[in-house]
């Protein structure tokens, strides 16, 4: 399968070593190209997994319409707020049939999907997004990463849901054994784990993280009292799924920790702290802890849950927390139903926008 993948991050390096390994063509874009430095000159990357080292070949483009020409999956996990300009980009260079994955989105299905629209496309394209990047990884610089494990289930939803079959069989043409059908893209969204792992780390870590050159919040960082947070969060986000009908398994971050039934299966945690690649500096202004999954996916699942009026005191109340941290109004500021333009309208309309599309 022909495969695009979008950006430079950590995700979008583990993308394009793991489809390629996989036996696709694979086609990898950003922005600038001078970001991708010595790999457009050697053409490759160096992988680090639990198979050893090795060098894995890549393509490097810098011509978005040459990249996506004859894709069937566009895989875009880049920060969710980059999206916008991400659609923007896509616009003029797609056509019926393709597929876009979002790993994780944070409802960044519907902005980009309402964002293309504005810009003119027309194609018939499946917009998908799931709950976590697929990979547990980090960049070890710009020609290197290490890729701690892998996600072996994915729940995700797609929009527009009428497009459901096609998309999924795209995607697991990427992800083998790992796809798991879970609704429409706003189910999917819900399942977004960074908006309910991240707040409690780093807001209840927040003075020694200030302190320390270095400090890894989820071994010195995740204590008894921070999962408690962890368990009353994740309770408001499954009860607000409920409240819009989508029905188990809700993927409880209590899993990742107690049972190997998670996105990550067995000993993901443990995994993550063995790596030690999280044990880094944290800048409360620009990590995206802060400026993703709060001002994004926690100050969304806020709006969404006073939107269906599902109370959400713990979410609301990290939010207003991270709000004084940063120095601005999440809340006011952040993604939410108000300022995507959903606020207004009423459960049975969104559904029915989630099933058709735009």
């Amino acid at each position: 399968m022909r495969i695009a993948v979008i950006g430079g991050g950590n995700g979008s390096y583990a993308a394009v070593v793991d489809t390629v390994e996989a036996g696709h063509d694979v086609r990898w874009w950003r922005r600038d190209m001078a970001s991708f430095g010595e790999i457009v000159e050697t053409g490759k990357i160096r992988v680090i997994d639990h198979a050893g080292e090795r060098d894995v070949p890549v393509q490097p483009m810098d011509d978005l319409g040459a990249a996506l020409d004859g894709v069937s999956l566009i895989l875009a996990p880049t920060p969710a707020f980059a999206q916008l300009d991400i659609a923007t980009a896509l616009a003029p260079h797609l056509v019926d049939g393709q597929v876009i994955y979002l790993p994780p989105g944070s409802f960044g299905s519907y902005i980009m999907l309402k964002q293309l629209r504005d810009c003119g496309c027309t194609a018939d394209i499946a917009i998908a997004e799931t709950g976590t990047l697929p990979w547990l990884c980090r960049k070890q610089g710009e020609a290197s990463v290490r890729i701690t494990t892998r996600a072996s289930r994915l729940p995700t939803g797609v929009l527009p849901e009428r497009l459901v079959d096609h998309a999924l069989d795209v995607i697991s043409a990427a992800f083998p054994g790992a796809i798991e059908p879970c609704g429409d893209a706003l189910s999917g969204a819900l399942m977004n784990a960074g908006p309910i792992i991240h707040p409690p780390l780093i807001l209840m870590n927040a003075g020694p993280i200030e302190h320390f050159d270095r400090w890894d919040i989820h071994n010195e960082g995740t204590q008894p009292s921070v999962r408690r947070v962890h368990d009353a969060l994740d309770a408001e986000r499954m009860a607000v799924r409920e409240a819009l009908g989508y029905s188990a398994p809700h993927f409880p971050l209590a899993d990742h920790y107690e049972t190997s039934n998670w996105m990550y299966g067995n000993l993901a945690h443990d995994k993550l702290v063995d790596s030690g690649d999280w044990h880094e500096k944290l800048d409360f202004a620009t990590h995206r802890y802060m400026t993703e999954d709060i001002a994004v996916g926690l100050a969304f699942l806020v709006s969404v849950g006073d939107w269906l009026e599902v109370p959400v005191p713990v979410a609301s109340g990290l939010l207003a927390m991270a709000s004084a941290v940063h120095g601005r109004n999440l809340r006011a500021e952040g993604r939410t139903m108000e300022n995507i333009g959903l606020a207004g309208q009423s459960r049975e309309q969104v559904l029915s926008m989630l099933g058709d599309g735009i």
